[in-house]
């Protein structure tokens, strides 16, 4: 797969066919790149984000320092996900639901006025919606104890000064991980799952949708694991970033136990170390640059398709390609943002002409609470949140 550029300053840029994108998808002095997200030579199987890069003079270096925005994509892949699902391809979810036809079609008739949250609540209660899509980011955990990363002063990064980073996002890079490998080393103990943090009200409300039968998937940015501990179950959840359960070397990639990595990292707080190769050894956790799992891109063409309603929650939509995801959807699939701000493209309320988007301002958990109210389904996500508590020692 590739990047291609236009423009005086443009440039091309290759990865290998088994990469599935990137975190970050840096570049440089490039004003308008297309990403292709295709699984194969087969070119009505892909989907294409056109991708400028507000700022040419980006810092290569610097990840943080870009600022991305997606534009129309192609609908071939929208097309060939509802062609995979009515035949019954791909092996993951084959029998999770039966009849893909109606994908956003039951809202054209609904499209009259711009709709608020009690308008999905009665969607969902109606059945107009029966398929939700999630994406997840850090603002959903924030209630758990575990800070945000970019909010100033309190967020992860700024937590991390301390170490006199070159820029703050470079503790998720593998080449500063080499040279200083502490600062990661920290993070993990701050976020090892299970250890200090229980699931939020928001993580439960995911949880929810997947015992009611309503949840496509939830792709998470996060790697605190809180969704798995909420009860949201393996195929339910895409942790596009990666997780702490598996752990293997950065240099021979050979897997390392994860009880030794655990207890090199909570109890000594060192790096652990490769025994085969002497190289340094990291949790599987996605850095800059590093492909996201292949689970990403396997499902994400499908998802795409067979969802009549996406939930956003507690992101800045910053980080490609996972932040283009609202973007990607068919024109018509209503989008609902549960954030303390407006992020993305979604309308402002009171937009002329938005007939999808809802901004439910303020604190994810208090949103998901209010939505779960408006379904008469308030006791039960307590009683889940309740149940998922850690027991700490």
């Amino acid at each position: 797969m590739s990047t291609k550029a236009s423009g005086s300053d443009a440039i091309s840029y290759s990865r290998p066919l088994t990469d599935h994108g990137t975190v970050g998808a840096v570049v440089n002095e490039a004003s308008d790149l297309s990403y292709d997200l295709s699984s194969g030579s087969d070119s009505s199987d892909s989907i294409v984000l056109n991708i400028q890069v507000k700022n040419s003079s980006t810092d290569f270096l610097s990840p943080g320092g870009m600022e991305l925005i997606c534009g129309k994509n192609t609908t071939d892949g929208f097309e060939k996900a509802k062609e995979e699902e009515s035949s019954g391809s791909d092996g993951d979810d084959e029998a999770d639901h039966d009849d893909h036809s109606h994908v956003s079609d039951n809202f054209e008739h609904h499209h009259e006025e711009e709709p608020n949250l009690e308008k999905i609540a009665s969607w969902i209660k109606s059945g107009t919606i029966k398929r939700v899509l999630v994406l997840s980011g850090a603002g959903v955990s924030c209630s758990a104890g575990i800070p945000d990363f970019r909010t100033p002063g309190s967020g992860l990064y700024d937590n991390l000064e301390k170490y006199n980073l070159p820029y703050p996002e470079a503790v998720f890079d593998l080449e500063f991980y080499q040279k200083n490998p502490l600062p990661f080393v920290d993070l993990a103990k701050e976020l090892w799952p299970g250890m200090k943090h229980s699931p939020t009200l928001s993580h439960s409300f995911v949880a929810l949708l997947e015992k009611k039968g309503l949840l496509v998937r939830n792709y998470t940015q996060n790697i605190d694991g809180l969704e798995s501990v909420a009860g949201v179950t393996d195929d339910k959840l895409l942790e596009c970033h990666g997780h702490f359960r598996t752990s293997s070397c950065i240099d021979c990639g050979v897997p390392v136990d994860g009880k030794d990595v655990k207890n090199s990292i909570l109890n000594n707080s060192e790096a652990p170390i490769c025994p085969r190769c002497g190289g340094l050894v990291k949790p599987d956790i996605v850095f800059f640059g590093e492909s996201l799992p292949n689970r990403f891109k396997k499902l994400l063409n499908k998802d795409l398709g067979q969802n009549d309603l996406l939930i956003v929650m507690g992101t800045s939509l910053n980080v490609a390609p996972v932040s283009l995801i609202p973007q990607m959807l068919n024109s018509r699939t209503p989008r609902l943002l549960f954030n303390r701000e407006l992020v993305g493209d979604f309308a402002p309320p009171g937009t002329d002409g938005n007939h999808r988007d809802v901004f439910h301002e303020g604190d994810c958990d208090d949103s998901a609470r209010k939505l779960c109210c408006l379904l008469d389904w308030e006791d039960e996500l307590l009683e889940l949140n309740e149940q998922t508590k850690v027991q700490f020692e």
